[in-house]
């Protein structure tokens, strides 16, 4: 059977949807690029917040009328939407063959084996071990430089605005081994670059008691072929300045701290069950800034939050115009059911948490563009992701993820994707760098 797989939401997603694609192609069956090239569709669904589950639910009408059409003859769904609102999703959509939840690989994998429809798959609403990820059972896909890599799955924070709780259960950090073995296989497959993905990757080892993140990023330092290790998701509450340190000085790890602070004011904070403090924060900042000019800082920020008055996001703004983050994301408060903040009584109009995270945005706007315009003249060391004909290629610095932030466009000179080089800024476009075509 042919089959194609729709992702939708994060990078922890993605990695799912590889090891679903991996056990497809062990069973035998073909995986496609195009949709209507496939006999079978999955669609690994995002539930986090309510832009994501429209998207998810715009996603699984399209299949279904292409299903119902006889453009292709299997639909099925995993991912969050499936696991939150399985249920729901069989009693209002009809062309859908199987609905399983999170890790319910070896359901998805006999039901298509089988080329059966099966309406419900087992224990759908309940969190699985994370064992359905392990080492070396991934597909890997050649296009990009990098991959990412997930080290563990759930969350113990309960953030009262945030329901992955509620739908990846609790913190459970993958065996050490299990990652290093994925990543020598992500090495194997040409990756240089691997992104250590998570609910919260300072939490790696907790919940294990015998490892650490910084035992993890040593190990995964000593694999060939990688290049760059890129730890995502740094909770500021367990941030210390042991791994601020390590990161800073390693040859692989990157001094990109993903420092994701959603609020400054105190109040709200603490409304948002956020265990940290406005001066915790700024020497946090003070200190990955003073341990070196290079480390880039990145953020994100809610909008809108339930109460905030206008004197609470003067402060916000306020404070993000004084930092001048690196990089820096804002979203508009979104209501998600049964978390703390649902029952709040004090909700914002979505029109004004969305006007507030438009503010923020075009703030960082202006201090974004300023930084680009200041590193003109710099050399920068980047990576390609990709390559034309025409010569022209697209990379990133040491201080950029893919997909979430800038690129550096360098025209005229032919180029791999994989190729790791210094190049000199000779132009800034909005968000992105223009690079010249001398190594340097």
């Amino acid at each position: 059977m042919k089959f194609y797989i729709k992702k939708l939401g994060c990078p922890k997603n993605d990695v799912d949807a590889d090891y679903i694609a991996g056990m497809l192609i062990a069973d035998g069956h073909t995986r496609v690029d195009c949709d209507v090239d496939a006999d079978a569709v999955v669609v690994n669904t995002c539930g986090f917040i309510l832009p994501a589950k429209e998207e998810s639910i715009a996603e699984i009408l399209y299949y279904e009328k292409l299903r119902k059409a006889g453009a292709i003859f299997r639909l099925y769904l995993t991912g969050c939407l499936s696991q939150r609102y399985g249920s729901e999703i069989l009693k209002e959509i009809d062309g859908v063959d199987g609905i399983f939840g999170i890790g319910q690989l070896e359901q998805l994998r006999q039901t298509i084996q089988a080329d059966s429809a099966i309406r419900l798959g087992n224990g759908l609403g309940q969190a699985v071990d994370s064992g359905y990820i392990a080492g070396s059972k991934r597909f890997v896909d050649t296009i990009y430089p990098y991959e990412y890599l997930k080290i563990s799955d759930g969350c113990d924070r309960f953030c009262s605005y945030c329901a992955i709780p509620l739908i990846r259960g609790r913190y459970r950090s993958r065996p050490l081994d299990d990652i290093v073995t994925e990543a020598r296989l992500l090495a194997e497959h040409g990756k240089k670059e691997v992104i250590l993905v998570s609910q919260e990757g300072t939490a790696y080892g907790r919940d294990r008691g015998d490892v650490s993140v910084i035992d993890l990023l040593r190990a995964l330092e000593t694999i060939d072929g990688i290049a760059w290790i890129r730890l995502m998701y740094l909770h500021p509450e367990s941030l210390t300045e042991k791994l601020i340190e390590y990161m800073t000085a390693s040859e692989k790890v990157l001094g990109y701290f993903d420092m994701p602070l959603q609020h400054i004011n105190k109040r709200i904070l603490k409304k948002m069950n956020r265990r940290i403090t406005r001066d915790r924060i700024e020497r946090l900042i003070t200190t990955i800034r003073d341990a070196s000019p290079d480390n880039i800082i990145r953020t994100t920020f809610i909008a809108g939050f339930p109460g905030e008055t206008d004197k609470e996001f003067d402060e916000l703004e306020a404070f993000i115009a004084d930092i001048e983050f690196d990089r820096l994301g804002v979203f508009a408060y979104s209501c998600e059911e049964n978390t703390a903040a649902a029952g709040f009584n004090d909700q914002i109009p979505d029109k004004l948490a969305e006007e507030r995270r438009d503010r923020l945005m075009m703030l960082q706007q202006q201090i974004a563009f300023l930084k680009n315009i200041a590193l003109i003249g710099s050399t920068q060391h980047v990576i390609i992701d990709q390559s034309d004909d025409r010569n022209d290629a697209v990379g990133r610095t040491r201080g950029d993820c893919p997909e979430i932030d800038q690129s550096v466009i360098i025209r005229g000179r032919k180029l791999a994707v994989g190729d790791m080089l210094d190049v000199e800024i000779t132009m800034a476009e909005g968000y992105d760098l223009i690079a010249g075509n001398k190594d340097l």
